[in-house]
């Protein structure tokens, strides 16, 4: 545990000014070009489809505040909102993903200030995202870190990837899902034991529990998370779209719901260009045109 305190401490999410940050931030191009604080983008692979937002507060090993949550907010609107990005991947640093939520802002907090603020709320658009996201892990993920990834859609980790819920060694409970993800993904006795003991778990477990859906070297886990989002964007996205919402609603509902919410958007395919164009190259043996109708 002494650790995982070290891990949480010193962090401060002050604004630094802009000029010294000016050579290491890249630039998500559209009309109105924005720099970010805490976050760098760019669009990624061979056709520029894939968007790739990396965290960016390396000496606080990458801790979530309420200006990094907001800034990836404002990249998925941005990214959402362009019709070439077909995948979207969230990453951090090789020694941290995120360690966890930025404990010296949330410290002087209060229940009424949580209740009144509705803290953490604005932090789950990236569970709202409607174009596949995909998390590449490295290092750390606890805490607030481990809630980030799981909000993605899928978690691809490097060998060296930790997972952890150590909001108990902090005296409070994870606050953005931790306890509620980890019990859908990996179980009741797996997840109870991660948040009532704080302890951290390998990429390997993670992967055996089904935290994650594979693991690979270190430097290669984002490569493979962008060749991943380059495969995702070679279908069509009214088509993944659907299917994402599918597979959401057999994580969050019953199967009887599930099989019928399904099988409703399975017909609904049958009403779009995309469906058509699909199975017509499929029969004529050439390259399916998706054009999102």
């Amino acid at each position: 545990m002494a650790n995982i305190g070290k891990i949480f401490a010193s962090r401060a999410c002050g604004l630094a000014k802009a000029a010294n940050y000016s050579n290491n931030v890249r630039f998500y191009c559209c009309a109105s070009p924005k720099a970010f604080e805490f976050i760098k983008t760019e669009l990624v692979g061979e056709k520029k489809n894939v968007a790739l937002i990396t965290l960016n507060r390396p000496k606080a090993l990458n801790a979530l505040c309420n200006g990094l949550m907001s800034e990836v907010s404002q990249a998925l609107d941005q990214f959402e909102a362009d019709s070439t990005v077909g995948a979207i991947v969230i990453t951090g640093s090789e020694k941290a993903f995120a360690a966890g939520a930025d404990i010296k802002e949330m410290q002087p907090n209060t229940y009424a200030k949580c209740i009144m603020g509705n803290f953490l709320n604005n932090w789950t658009r990236v569970a709202q995202a409607q174009k596949p996201v995909i998390a590449a892990v490295n290092g750390y993920a606890l805490g607030g870190g481990c809630e980030f990834a799981m909000m993605c859609d899928i978690i691809y980790a490097g060998d060296k990837a930790k997972f952890g819920q150590p909001e108990i060694a902090l005296g409070t409970i994870p606050g953005a899902g931790g306890s509620q993800r980890t019990t859908r993904v990996m179980g009741k006795s797996k997840a109870m034991e991660m948040c009532l003991t704080g302890n951290m778990i390998n990429a390997e477990e993670a992967e055996r529990s089904g935290l994650v859906s594979k693991v690979f070297p270190a430097d290669k886990v984002v490569g493979e998370a962008i060749k991943l989002g380059e495969k995702i964007s070679t279908f069509s996205p009214l088509i993944v779209q659907l299917c994402k919402e599918a597979v959401n609603t057999a994580y969050e509902t019953t199967l009887h719901e599930g099989l019928k919410f399904e099988r409703r958007h399975f017909h609904a395919t049958f009403s779009t260009k995309d469906r058509q164009e699909g199975m017509t190259a499929f029969v004529e043996k050439r390259a399916p045109k998706f054009i999102s109708e």
